[in-house]
């Protein structure tokens, strides 16, 4: 399958080139446009049990899957927020680990579970018990809120990152919940409170900006407060 990632930045879209035959799975509401010769529907991928786990995940139970039925076809997929759209390829020898919202799209090759997180990180990871668990071959195509930014990390290299820029790392890397300063007053009057600790190496994504700290800043503007 062939593909462009267009308007990179603020308001990406990203364009597939499908061969007869060929298929790609979205985001339930993603399709923007597509050819006559697309075949559109509604699918649980993996059957009941995968849709209700994604739910947990804060995904839809749905994907809607794209397959080219009548000759090529093209069609244009965006996320629901503003942001960017980065391609990752799988090769089959690492899982990887998707927040909430962050998948767009795969190429058919792609799995998508849901990963049960500890208790530990469940409450404090900011991301709930489940997140998306993606593997399989191909090309995952992942959304943020902002630009995409990667972290490269070298063996035994660790960076602290705020829970609301995670986009997604590999299920390799180590991560940790910890107070994002030595004592809790300190950490929550220093706007972060908690923070994960990754241990490398490994490619960690992040985007640029936090939603949880847009909402709280629009709230402000809002009639009644």
């Amino acid at each position: 399958m062939k593909y462009e990632i267009m308007y990179q930045g603020a308001f990406a879209l990203l364009k597939v080139q499908l061969d007869s035959g060929e298929s790609v799975k979205a985001e339930s509401g993603a399709m923007v446009s597509m050819s006559p010769s697309i075949d559109i529907k509604g699918t649980t991928d993996g059957g009941i049990m995968r849709g209700l786990g994604r739910m947990l995940s804060g995904e839809t139970f749905f994907f809607q899957e794209l397959r080219a039925a009548r000759g090529h076809g093209e069609a244009l997929l965006s996320p629901a927020s503003i942001g960017d759209i980065q391609a990752v390829e799988l090769d089959g020898s690492y899982t990887l680990l998707v927040q909430k919202d962050s998948f767009l799209a795969g190429t058919s090759g792609i799995e998508v579970n849901t990963k049960m997180q500890n208790l530990s990180k469940g409450l404090f990871s900011g991301e709930g018990f489940f997140i998306m668990e993606i593997s399989g071959r191909g090309t995952v195509f992942l959304s943020s809120y902002g630009a995409i930014h990667a972290i490269n990390l070298a063996h035994g290299e660790e960076i602290v990152i705020d829970n609301g820029h995670l986009v997604a790392w590999p299920s390799h890397v180590q991560y940790n919940i910890e107070k994002a300063s030595n004592g809790w007053i300190s950490s929550f009057t220093s706007g972060e409170a908690l923070v994960c600790r990754f241990r490398g190496e490994g490619v960690v994504l992040v985007q640029t900006r936090n939603p949880a700290s847009f909402g709280s800043w629009i709230k402000k503007f809002l009639p009644g407060r």
